[in-house]
């Protein structure tokens, strides 16, 4: 039987000062268009778990929060491996485009691209994302900080 891999990680959907677009990460060695996430480090809150790693993966280091977009469990293989991660992503908003030094290995893995909303769902590798920008953008509307 095989055996079972549990994590918890955490994320951010981010858009730009003016709510146009979101931002996307490229990762080519695996051919994959993401979100930004990563496992919680022991002793982080939700929140500084997806800000740090929003942070590392992206490189842009003024982000604020929004508001909390919820928790998903996501099942998949891995290498043969079986991993159950619940996830936990933030609407985040970048309030400029102030860089920071990213550890090597996102900088060397992850190349980032804003894109408009309407065409993001286009682009992402994983259903499971294209939920969270669902989210996203129906908590942008809520707000009255965009239209769809």
């Amino acid at each position: 039987m095989m055996k079972l891999f549990r994590y918890t990680a955490a994320g951010g959907v981010v858009t730009n000062h003016d709510y146009s677009e979101t931002l996307l990460l490229i990762r080519p060695e695996r051919d994959e268009v993401r979100l930004p996430k990563g496992k919680i480090e022991a002793g982080e809150s939700l929140e500084e778990s997806a800000y740090r790693e929003v942070q590392e993966e992206t490189g842009y280091g003024d982000l604020e929060i929004i508001e909390s977009l919820g928790e998903q469990l996501i099942a998949f293989l891995l290498d043969g491996q079986a991993v159950q991660r619940t996830e936990y992503y933030f609407l985040m908003r970048a309030l400029s485009d102030r860089r920071i030094e990213r550890p090597p290995k996102d900088a060397a893995q992850f190349f980032t691209i804003w894109v408009p909303w309407e065409t993001s769902l286009e682009y992402l590798t994983f259903e499971a994302e294209k939920d969270w920008v669902d989210r996203a953008l129906r908590a942008l509307n809520q707000k009255g900080l965009i239209t769809i």
